[in-house]
């Protein structure tokens, strides 16, 4: 979505931002931050904006009438509302984080379903007020939730890496793990691997992959000669891909995250194809979901939780005015396993 819309309950009508900014000689930031009271606008703009709107008949309350906001003692954690079964409990953990840290700050948390190209809920709690800020779980690489809590002014922080810079990010070092990993991997003697990747929309699949190039780049092996299979998180496709890299010969399947991990063990366990004797296995991510298998995975850990609370105690000092790192990467720790022997 390129533009944010003001709308006025019970009325059909509708003004875009873009519209005030190129009428008034501003930009949508600045109408934005007018509308919400929040940001710096000079007094004068902030009147224009609000004069202009009223003009052409919106009443834009309850963001625009009041300049001085009280608070909501309300932050919103927004999570993605396609979250399968395996990633629920990453979400879960990070809330639990944001909880904690909002609970110190005598706040609630207001927790928030996100869609593809559906944001109302997002939108809904920013332009009637409901929250004095946001964490937002995940970061994509076109992400119109960011270009949207950007426009809006509200203070807001990602768990994730995020191409907008202005955006206050939360991460853990996914680029130096995955590259210690595959380093790992092939100082222990494997020259034949692959990585079987998810969405290649999200960022986190983006720095993964980065990680693991480097890895395979840094031990001198060529990386044309390496498979990578992106947008390949369903059964179906990891069934075919295994079948294909088993026929190459491949000695070691690198896979990004648990839920692509467990659906590849689940297919050779169907096949009775022995890890790590037939071939190995490693995750760029560990959970419960993994911590059952025979033998134990070769994995990268994290704290999701740790995750909720540093992006939640970040987003607090922001909101005081505070001095706040942009991009703060946490720490990680490579797990050696059975499946790699």
């Amino acid at each position: 979505m390129d533009e944010r819309v003001i709308r006025n309950i019970g009325s059909s009508d509708r003004i875009k931002i873009g519209d005030v900014a190129e009428a008034l000689g501003v930009s949508k930031t600045t109408v934005s931050r007018a509308i919400s009271g929040k940001g710096r606008v000079s007094k004068d703009t902030r009147a224009k904006v609000l004069a202009y709107i009223e003009k052409h008949g919106y009443h834009p309350s309850p963001i625009a009438k009041g300049l001085v906001q009280s608070k909501t003692y309300n932050i919103g954690w927004v999570m993605p509302g396609d979250s399968t079964i395996t990633d629920l409990p990453f979400f879960q953990r990070c809330m639990m984080g944001v909880i904690e840290v909002a609970a110190l700050e005598n706040y609630d948390v207001l927790v928030l379903m996100v869609f593809d190209h559906d944001m109302s809920s997002l939108e809904r709690a920013v332009m009637n007020q409901k929250v004095d800020g946001i964490v937002l779980g995940r970061t994509l690489i076109d992400d119109e939730r960011v270009e949207f809590l950007k426009d809006s002014g509200i203070p807001y922080v990602v768990i994730g890496s995020s191409p907008n810079e202005d955006a206050i990010q939360i991460d853990n070092d996914h680029i130096s793990a995955c590259k210690e990993l595959t380093s790992v991997l092939i100082m222990k003697g494997i020259k034949k691997l692959a990585l079987i990747g998810g969405d290649s929309n999200h960022v986190v699949n983006q720095t993964r992959k980065k990680g693991f190039e480097l890895g395979v780049e840094e031990q001198g092996l060529d990386l044309s000669q390496i498979k990578i299979y992106m947008d390949s998180d369903n059964e179906t496709a990891v069934e075919h891909i295994v079948d294909e890299l088993i026929q190459d010969g491949t000695e070691c399947i690198v896979c990004m995250d648990d839920k692509i991990c467990f659906q590849v063990l689940e297919k050779l366990r169907r096949d009775n194809i022995l890890i790590p004797d037939q071939i190995k296995i490693a995750s760029f991510y560990n959970s419960d979901i993994l911590s059952s298998n025979q033998p134990a995975i070769t994995s990268l850990q994290y704290d999701p939780k740790e995750l909720g609370s540093v992006a939640c105690r970040a987003l607090f000092d922001f909101m005081e005015g505070k001095e706040v790192l942009r991009k703060k990467l946490l720490s990680y720790e490579v797990i050696l396993k059975g499946s790699t022997k």
